[in-house]
């Protein structure tokens, strides 16, 4: 055909996919058909890639029909395995660091025994109900709004949350592993499924109850009974059931014999209760019964854990926790957990604590005596492991509280070396170096030490406190030394240095410094007040170690851990290696501070480690009104921390010392150092005596506006305040020598103003008395613990 004729046959519609029919062969028949038209044969561009309607509903049927295909399949081929079986009849057991041996507990032949339903009081079957699953009762087992935010959260990589029913949890517990998988999952699911077809729901809460973990090493209803309420579970009221079923949530959390735990376990207590009379399972009038909040019996610990043993297996099982291992799973047994924790040490640490104690305190003679708490921990050096720690008297002496690892107590003057660190290591705000950033000090520049003496912010105006008049700085003694080095401040202890110091590095530079140390963010005071330099903050004896260790290690800073390697069922437990240390502090830095706190032990507060004859360095603690004393002492080998307050078992007020052993004004470098001193003597008897490296030169000297001699050419505001303010509190000091001044209290600058703030000088405008100074934030080109380039 010639091309004319063929435009012609298009036109009529004979060819030619506009005109709806297929083109032709060269012999004059249709195309063969296609299984599959895609890309569509009869339509033109983007047209031939888009499926038709029947393409779409073929697909949409393929991958359906496939899915409920792969379901079935799956759940058909899921066993549901004998719970007899999978319920370990081991006990853990930790050994310590030389690999014998240390104690055994959980495992099934431990506290746990299993119970027919009618064993179990309608009140507790109730009471679980009500707090986990409202709708078991008529439910299929399976939550799918929980499941579909499980599957969300793994897949954004967030924290999964754990099975929402009661049949869930019941698969979790005794099925499958902890791992928050979607393996594990889907597993979870189809078992459920299984489970809740086969199996009666009065089977499923029986069974639910018997295998929950209640804490105080119980597993099951029956023994939970007994271990908080000593009663079997048959005889559990409604009151005690709220409370046991509010340890499902989690007993680490709600178990309310842990201090920490109490407000929240008694609010949801009473959230139980209010929940079992709005589904009906408690009239309002036996709800109006529940008014006192039912104190569990005092814990029962076997002769396995007497001594320290039972602080040290609390102390590896929170470490395991943190690192994957709920301690839910621990109480299943199985687990073989190798510790840090050295027998000797920890014997002579105990030793050492007895016999102060036996020596100092006279409880029948004196009251204040009695109700005397200690807290220590030994920690190795640029390692982080914790090699012994006291605890308390031991569970047997009902003591539960682990003190080496308690929060809530002042660390007093203790906290002063990270003041140091941070000018050392960041630099003040009140002068700039030659780089434009905040200078770097040293140890020789000096600060007003006098009692009552005026506290100024970093830009010279006066600091004002709560009551809202410019603040004073009380010293433990009364004495007006003038200005003195920073070394011999910290010797001394004396507060008005570094609370003056405080202002002038800034509070948050300090608080960042302390948790790069290693304290945790939570134990700290708030870093705006005044008084943050002087160890208002409550970080337990353990981490006070671990962030004087990196003294002891020049600048290296590790983690504490107490566990090493862990096995279950004799494979090992991934994620227990040791993480390497770390660079905080310049290594000159660290070493300055060592050198300080060696004049300290030697000369000052803590001369009493002179006994050990051998070099120490470290620092005591006194709060006000003796509410605790501190020692944190080191050696080039052995970092050790020994903190003392008075509490009245039961209640969370701290008493004085005052008065304790006899001693009018109790302080760290009393019964603490002796302790340490005790301790560190036979802990590290036959080692070598060890000098501290030398320090090298770091930073420059930056004295306090006011000092005298200065090299700065002209005052500041702040000299003038540190010279000039009459204190209403205190005699006028009689030492002060420094400068003319050149600007007045109320914080106008002078015009010749530079001096020693350089361009930080006060502006005319005067800070607000506002309760609380305002912080100083952190110079972004100056990171607290990472060393500045040089």
């Amino acid at each position: 055909m010639t091309r004319a004729e063929m435009r012609r046959q298009a036109q009529k519609g004979g060819g030619g996919r506009r005109g709806g029919a297929a083109t032709a062969t060269r012999d004059g028949k249709p195309p063969k058909k296609r299984f599959i038209d895609y890309p569509r044969f009869d339509k033109d561009g983007f047209r031939r890639w888009v499926p038709s309607w029947k393409q779409w509903l073929t697909l949409f049927l393929v991958f359906f029909g496939g899915g409920v295909a792969a379901v079935g399949v799956a759940y058909a081929l899921t066993p549901v395995p004998d719970p007899k079986n999978l319920v370990s009849n081991e006990n853990n057991i930790y050994f310590w660091a030389d690999g014998s041996e240390m104690t055994r507990s959980g495992g099934s032949n431990g506290n746990k025994e299993n119970v027919e339903l009618a064993a179990i009081s309608r009140e507790a079957q109730d009471a679980a109900i009500a707090a986990e699953n409202e709708s078991f009762r008529t439910d299929s087992g399976i939550d799918p709004k929980g499941i579909a935010r499980a599957v969300y959260n793994m897949a954004r990589g967030q924290e999964t949350q754990g099975g929402s029913t009661i049949t869930q949890q019941y698969v979790k517990n005794v099925y499958l592993s902890q791992d928050q998988t979607l393996t594990r999952k889907m597993k979870e699911f189809f078992i459920t499924l299984k489970i809740n077809g086969q199996t009666s729901k009065d089977v499923i809460l029986r069974d639910y109850l018997n295998t929950a973990w209640y804490g105080r090493g119980s597993t099951g209803i029956q023994a939970a009974a007994q271990a908080y309420y000593g009663v079997d579970a048959k005889d559990l009221n409604a009151c005690q059931s709220a409370m046991l079923a509010g340890l499902l949530k989690g007993a680490g959390l709600y178990d309310p014999s842990i201090p920490a735990n109490k407000e929240r376990a008694v609010e949801r207590w009473k959230w139980i209760l209010d929940r079992m009379v709005i589904t009906k399972a408690l009239t309002p009038e036996k709800r109006a019964e529940c008014t006192t909040f039912p104190e569990p019996i005092v814990k029962k610990a076997p002769a396995s854990m007497n001594g320290e043993v039972s602080y040290l297996v609390e102390t590896a099982n929170k470490y395991l926790s943190a690192h994957g291992i709920p301690e839910e799973q621990l109480g299943r047994g199985g687990y073989k957990v190798y510790t840090t924790f050295q027998k000797d040490k920890v014997d002579l640490l105990k030793k050492a604590v007895d016999e102060a104690e036996a020596k100092a305190l006279k409880p029948d003679k004196r009251p204040e005596d009695q109700f005397v708490q200690v807290g220590a921990s030994s920690v190795v050096p640029n390692d982080g492991a914790i090699v012994a720690l006291y605890g308390g008297p031991g569970v047997e002496n009902n003591h539960h509280t682990n003190n080496a690892d308690s929060t809530g107590i002042p660390v007093g003057s203790t906290f002063k070396p990270f003041v140091l660190a941070t000018a050392m290591q960041s630099g003040v705000l009140t002068k700039q170096g030659e780089d434009g950033k905040p200078a770097r000090i040293n140890p020789d520049s000096r600060y007003l030490a006098d009692d009552k003496a005026q506290i100024y912010t970093k830009d010279g105006s006066p600091a004002i406190g709560d009551d809202g008049k410019p603040y004073r700085q009380a010293n433990e003694s009364r004495d007006k030394p003038g200005y003195v080095s920073l070394k011999e401040a910290m010797k001394n202890s004396y507060n008005v240095p570094f609370v003056q110091l405080g202002q002038d590095v800034g509070g948050k530079n300090i608080e960042n410094m302390a948790i790069a140390l290693g304290l945790r963010k939570e134990s700290l005071a708030p870093s705006s007040t005044l008084t943050f330099p002087l160890g208002t903050s409550t970080p337990s004896a353990i981490r006070m170690a671990s962030a004087y260790s990196v003294f002891a290690a020049r600048g290296q800073q590790a983690d504490p851990y107490s566990v090493t390697k862990v096995e279950h069922q004799n494979k090992e437990v991934a994620g227990f290696t040791r993480k390497p240390a770390k660079t905080v502090l310049d290594q000159a830095v660290a070493d300055n501070i060592t050198d300080v706190l060696v004049n300290v032990a030697k000369n000052g507060t803590g001369k009493a480690t002179n006994a050990l004859n051998r070099p120490v360095a470290g620092k005591t603690g006194t709060t006000d009104d003796g509410m605790s004393a501190w020692w944190v002492g080191y050696t080039p080998q052995l970092v050790t921390s020994v903190g003392m307050w008075r509490e009245e078992p039961g209640k969370s007020k701290l008493l004085s010392l005052d008065g304790t052993a006899g001693q009018k004004s109790f302080h760290g470098g009393g019964l603490p150092t002796d302790i340490f001193v005790r301790y560190m003597g036979a802990a590290l008897d036959g080692q070598p005596k060890t000098d501290f490296p030398k320090a090298d030169k770091v930073g420059e000297q930056v004295d306090s506006s006011g000092a005298p001699s200065t090299a700065s050419p002209s005052p500041s505001a702040s000299e003038t305040a540190a010279t000039a303010a009459p204190s209403t509190a205190a005699p006028e000091p009689t030492a002060t020598t420094g400068p003319t001044p050149s600007a007045s209290i109320t914080g106008k600058p002078s015009p010749s103003c530079g001096g020693i703030l350089g361009s930080l000088c006060p502006s005319p405008t005067r800070t607000k008395p506002s309760g609380k100074p305002t912080d100083p934030t952190m110079d972004p080109s100056t990171p607290i613990g990472v060393p500045p380039q040089q």
